[in-house]
Formats: structure tokens, C-alpha cells, sequence
């Protein structure tokens, strides 16, 4: 008889089984086995919330051949993933198998290694309940605010719409964000920038007007603008100040599974779902030449930026051998965790530090090595030394005016010959002064004033957004993928490149919540229920009387919206068509059943016309002057094509414009990406130009 190992998927019961050997069976779960229902609530309020699980359906078949294992082993372990979902799935299994909750039949693995497995396996414990607690009650209160209030909120607006605890908050942060931008008012101000050459050089250097006799200065206007350029043009201009200076920048923290998400999404552009799907499978194992099934990185759902100490020595070895002593710091780096984050795990770094992305190259997908290349780069940067700068900062006088300049070269790379972190807005460019000294005479070589105008708050990209659900601790990390996907997918966001925009209907809906439902899109309300769930984790708090407390407040708000909203129906501009029914005269509207959209008259039941819905373009087909018109692949990937297939075959994956091109008069066409461009497809033409988006695109 053998003892059985009961994991979530096949490829990390592969790794372990390599590890194991021959004394263990080893089975995937294929996640969870025992769940809520999707057709019904399935939730007992008046019986404490008493949640009404079912087998999967699908997993009939699995579940009785994991009874049948288990009846023919000494012993069964539950080694599903270490956190809240993965010990709730433990729970499960225990259930359905007769297992005593108080065995120690609960192991963890934080990497699929040799030495993760042996020491998991050498350290079982019985399943935290508080930990099932937690996700049970996450559970139930998703399922009350899904059941309960999707079917108002399609009731109100369209068909088939969904609201959720951290989705419609998401969706709210991109609506916000899309009022900001349209309430700014630009404000203009004017800038004094010139170009100077140190007396013996030909080396000129950029410098900015900063202040005048009465201070820091603000140019408001051009006539303001005007005034100095004037009073400057027969100035002689000095050094009156050099300072000096060392700059030390040190490495970013290792990853934790929303920095991975954001960095992935900036360096990769890589969306959440795919860097959540490749770091799962670095995780569980891939197959390595000469190695066989081996986890290449610790667990990937932590926000803790905790290092063991081997790996720590691991990574210094090797920083020592490739890069030399002076890329050491004196003593190993110890990054703080936030106080509200789950410290059971360690950061997100290679399980064997020693293994170079470049070793593995050959074994692992583009998107595998991508992404390893990117967590062990960053965990290494993390353990060598700081970045030496050497900084210059000089200030030119000239009458009563002062310019600023400022420059610095790199003196040690340290860590940065390895990996410097992404930021969403531009950086400082490195840029040398020349040698400057105090008194030193400088010509003028160039003067001019420039108009600016302050910008509005960049819109969201999901690395943005991740970002900010993160700092307004609205979810959990494990989550945003999901979250995404899911607000994109029903249409409340759209996505142009990597920007974030909010649909109408995305903003219909969020002003529907914010009115009447305050408190699920209150920010703070959401964020305090994290911590709520966090106090049940850590048995300081009960569940169910946790639920009871917003049921309570939630049950009354929505009686009130119906009683209140009784008979309206908000309707959407994008909704609205110009097609007269041809039965009874009514303006048509496009409406969503179960097969997606389409066409019917507003009159039903006593009109029953409906028509098949045609998204058009407003271009012409340039083949047969027929309607350009959206279409959908089975993965509901968009692509344009004729109205009149299969007579045309006109076809394209770029968006055609209502413009033509200037040389040979074709049809332009627009290429997305972080730098949107116009171009012409007409064999020959090659004519392009960048893309202005206008009012209302």
C-alpha cells in the first residue's frame, strides 16, 4: 500500500511525484471539487448562511476515483495550494473523503523543489479552519452580492450584466478617473529654456529659468513669456553655483503577485490573467532537459517580501561568481512588508536562484522564459549593491534672473546591470554637465520661450489599476486578474492598447450604484470589508456574524431600489437606432439575449419584431462600396470585414478610418499600439502618419 498525495492540477502532481518516488500516489484535483451551484443562490440566510455545497458537475467521475484511492491508502495528504482557496479546497476533500479535521493530513508546499517537497512532507498540520473560514465567507458574500443585485441591475439597464464587491469598485475607479479628465481645464503656463556653452568648450548644456529677484517664478502667459526674453537679450550670463553630489539608488523589493502583475503588464505587456497562467505553471513545474519536472519559482500569490536566508545565500554565491565582490552589499537586504499583508509566504523569487533564465532558455515557452527572465533578474537586482550617481546641480545667473541646471552620470551600475524597474511615467534622463566652476562665463547659444499646458490624469492601464486597488486595498492580489477580465469581457471597460476606458454602459451602471448602492462602491467600505475578512483569517473576527452585519444593511437598500425604481428602465444612447419597425412604426433599440445582441422593437409583447444586429463602421468597403462592419472570431477576438461576405471577401484585424490617404487615395487604416498610426494598405503606397485621436473617438 502506498500513501496518497491529493494536489489541484497534473502538472505539479508531476513535479512532486518525481520527487516523491515510488512510495506515493500522486492525483490532481483539477481544482475544486465541491462548490455553490451556479443556477441557484444556494446560500441559507435564515440557517446562519449555511452554504449548500455540490460536487461539480463534470467531477462525478473524479470524485469517485479519489474515494476509490483513498480507501486503498495508509495515508492521505492534502497538498493543495498554500492560501485561503487552496485550504479551502483541502476542507473539501476532507469532506468528501471522511477525513477527521483534527489529522495532520495538511502539507504546503511554497516551491515545488526537492527540498520544498521533503520539508513539506516533514511538516504536516491539521486544516486551518479559520483560513476556510475566511474564503467561505468570501465566498458566500460574492454570491450574495452577485445573486442578489446582477438581477436588478439587468432588470434596470440590459440583460445578462453582473455587479460584484470588487468589480463594480474597479469599474467605478475607471469612471471617476473618466470624470476627472473631463471636468479638467487645462491651464497654460510658459517655460524660459535655453542652451549654453562654458567658456573653452563645445560642449553646450540645457538649463530652465527658475526665479527672479522676488523668487521661484510662474510664467502664466505669453506676454509674461515676452517681457523676459527681452530683458535677457543683451545679458551676460554666469556661474553663480556648482553643487556636488552622490546619489545611491537601491534595488526594488523581489516581486509580490501585484508588482509581478504591474511589471509583467509594463516590461512585457503582458495582461494580468496571462502573467497569473505562466507563473502557475513556473510554480507546479515544467520539464527541464537533464532536470525532468521542476518548479522554477516559490508560490506566486503572496504579498509578503520575506527571503529565506538559503536563498539569500544562493543568490549571493552567484552575484560573487558572475559579477565580483563590489556588486555584494556589506550585508544581505531585508525588505519591510506591508503591516496588513499575508506573511505566510515568501516573496516571489526563483526556487533555485543558481539556475540563469539563459539555462533553462531552451525547456521553457516564450512566455515561460519571459517571465522567469523577469523574476530572476528582479530577485537577483534585490540582492547586489546600490546604484552610485554622481550629481551636478549649477545655477547661471544673468541680471536678475537665475536658470537651473542639473545632471549626473552613473559611477557604479551595481544593480542596475542587471534590472531597473519600470514606472508609468517617464523618467529622468541621464545627462552629464560639462565642467562647470563658480564665476565661470557661459554664452548664451540659445533662448527660448515655450508654451505648455497642464495635462489631466492619465486613464487607467491595468498596471495602473492594479496599482491603484492595491493602495486602496480593495480586493486581494490573487483576485485582480479575475477582476479585469471580467469588467473588460461584460463591456464596462474597453481596452485601446493598453489604456482603460469606460463604456456607456460601464458608466450607466456605476452611477446606478453610486445612487443607490453607496456603500458597494464606497471605496472605503470596500477596503474595510478586506480587512474584516483578513481579522476572520486570523480567528479575531466571526463569519457569520460578519455576514449578518452587511446582509442586514444590504437587504434594505435593495428592497428600497426596487420599490423605488418599480417600472424604469434606464436606456442606454448606444441602444438607440434610427430603424423604424416596419410593423408598428416604433424607433427600435438594440437589446441582448442569451445568443448576444440584436434588434427588436420596444413595443413587445404586443410587437414581437426583431432584426439581426449589424455593427457598422461608417466606412465603405474598399472593394465594393458595401458597409465595413464588426465582427467577432469564436474567441470574440474583434476583426472588420464586408456587409456583403461572401459576394466580397474583404477583410482586416486593423480598424479602417473615414479618411483617405493623400497620395494614392485609399482607404486608411489604424494600427493600434502605444504610438496609434494611420497607415495605407494599398500594395506600394507605404504612406503612414501618427493617429490624433478627436473629440468623441
Amino acid at each position: 500500500m502506498s500513501d496518497l498525495v491529493i494536489v489541484e492540477s497534473p502538472a505539479k502532481a508531476k513535479t512532486i511525484k518525481k520527487y516523491l518516488g515510488g512510495n506515493y500516489e500522486v492525483i490532481a484535483s483539477m481544482g475544486h471539487v465541491r462548490d455553490l451551484p451556479k443556477a441557484r443562490l444556494s446560500v441559507d440566510i435564515k440557517k446562519k448562511f449555511a452554504p449548500k455545497y455540490e460536487i461539480i458537475k463534470g467531477k462525478e467521475k473524479l470524485v469517485e476515483e479519489l474515494k476509490d484511492l483513498a480507501e486503498k491508502s495508509d495515508k492521505i495528504y492534502l497538498a493543495t495550494d498554500p492560501d485561503r482557496e487552496g485550504e479551502a479546497i483541502s476542507w473539501h476533500l476532507a469532506y468528501i473523503l471522511g477525513l477527521p479535521l483534527d489529522d495532520n493530513n495538511r502539507v504546503e508546499f511554497n516551491e515545488i523543489t526537492k527540498n520544498g517537497v521533503t520539508n513539506g512532507m516533514a511538516h504536516p498540520r491539521s486544516i486551518n479552519i479559520d483560513l476556510v473560514n475566511a474564503q467561505q465567507a468570501r465566498r458566500i458574500l460574492d454570491r450574495l452580492v452577485g445573486y442578489k443585485l446582477s438581477p436588478f441591475i439587468s432588470q434596470k439597464i440590459r440583460r445578462g450584466l453582473s455587479a460584484g464587491r470588487v468589480q463594480s469598485v474597479a469599474v467605478r475607479i475607471i469612471v471617476d478617473r473618466e470624470e476627472e479628465i473631463r471636468k479638467f481645464k487645462p491651464e497654460e503656463y510658459w517655460t524660459i529654456d535655453a542652451k549654453f556653452i562654458p567658456k573653452g568648450s563645445r560642449k553646450s548644456f540645457s538649463a530652465s529659468l527658475y526665479s527672479d529677484a522676488n523668487g521661484k517664478i510662474k510664467i502664466e502667459n505669453q506676454e509674461q513669456a515676452e517681457k523676459i526674453e527681452q530683458d535677457l537679450a543683451d545679458a551676460e550670463y554666469m556661474i553663480s553655483k556648482v553643487k556636488h553630489g552622490t546619489r545611491r539608488k537601491t534595488p526594488a523589493p523581489p516581486f509580490i503577485t501585484s508588482t509581478l502583475q504591474q511589471e509583467a503588464s509594463r516590461k512585457l505587456g503582458f495582461q494580468s490573467r496571462r502573467t497569473m497562467k505562466v507563473a502557475q505553471e513556473l510554480y507546479e513545474g515544467v520539464d527541464i532537459e537533464g532536470m525532468g519536472a521542476t518548479g522554477l519559482i516559490t508560490y506566486m500569490r503572496t504579498d509578503s517580501l520575506r527571503i529565506s536566508d538559503i536563498a539569500k545565500e544562493e543568490a549571493a554565491q552567484y552575484i560573487l561568481n558572475r559579477f565580483g565582490e563590489k556588486f555584494l552589499p556589506a550585508k544581505p537586504r531585508v525588505f519591510k512588508t506591508k503591516s496588513n499583508a499575508q506573511d505566510g509566504h515568501e516573496a516571489i523569487r526563483p526556487s533555485m536562484p543558481s539556475l540563469a533564465p539563459e539555462d533553462v532558455k531552451a525547456s521553457l515557452t516564450s512566455d515561460q522564459f519571459k517571465l522567469y527572465n523577469l523574476i530572476w533578474n528582479r530577485f537577483m537586482a534585490s540582492q547586489m549593491s546600490d546604484c552610485i550617481q554622481k550629481t551636478t546641480q549649477a545655477e547661471i545667473s544673468a541680471k536678475e534672473y537665475i536658470f537651473k541646471a542639473s545632471g549626473y552620470y552613473v559611477d557604479f551600475e551595481g544593480f542596475t546591470t542587471l534590472y531597473v524597474e519600470s514606472k508609468d511615467t517617464e523618467e529622468e534622463k541621464s545627462t552629464q554637465l560639462p565642467p562647470l566652476e563658480k564665476d565661470m562665463p557661459v554664452k548664451c547659444k540659445e533662448l527660448k520661450k515655450n508654451q505648455h499646458f497642464t495635462q489631466p490624469p492619465a486613464r487607467y492601464t491595468e498596471a495602473s489599476l492594479i496599482k491603484a486597488l492595491e493602495e486602496y486595498g480593495i480586493g486581494r492580489p490573487s483576485t485582480y486578474a479575475a477582476t479585469i477580465t471580467t469588467i473588460t469581457s461584460r463591456e464596462y471597460v474597453k481596452r485601446e492598447a493598453k489604456t482603460l476606458y469606460p463604456t456607456e454602459l460601464g458608466e450607466v451602471m456605476t452611477n446606478l450604484m453610486k445612487e443607490r448602492f453607496p456603500k458597494i462602491v464606497n471605496y472605503k467600505f470596500t477596503a474595510q470589508m478586506e480587512e474584516n475578512l483578513d481579522e476572520v483569517e486570523h480567528g479575531k473576527e466571526e463569519w457569520v456574524e460578519l455576514l449578518d452585519e452587511f446582509y442586514s444593511d444590504f437587504d434594505k437598500t435593495l428592497k428600497k431600489a426596487k420599490e423605488e425604481m418599480e417600472g424604469v428602465k434606464l436606456q442606454l444612447k448606444e441602444d438607440q437606432t434610427d430603424i423604424i419597425c416596419d410593423k408598428c412604426g416604433r424607433q427600435m433599440v438594440v437589446k441582448v439575449g442569451r445568443y448576444g445582441k440584436f434588434i427588436a422593437c420596444p413595443g413587445y409583447p404586443e410587437c414581437k419584431n426583431v432584426l439581426k444586429f449589424v455593427e457598422k463602421t461608417g466606412v465603405k468597403c474598399p472593394k465594393c462600396n458595401g458597409d465595413v462592419i464588426v465582427k467577432h472570431t469564436k474567441k470574440k477576438r474583434v476583426f472588420y470585414g464586408c456587409s456583403n461576405y461572401p459576394d466580397c471577401d474583404f477583410v482586416s484585424w486593423n480598424e479602417p478610418v473615414n479618411e483617405r490617404c493623400p497620395q494614392c487615395g485609399g482607404i486608411l487604416f489604424k494600427k493600434k499600439g502605444k504610438k496609434p498610426k494611420l497607415y495605407c494598405a494599398t500594395e506600394g503606397c507605404g504612406f503612414e502618419k501618427e493617429f490624433v485621436e478627436k473629440d468623441g473617438e
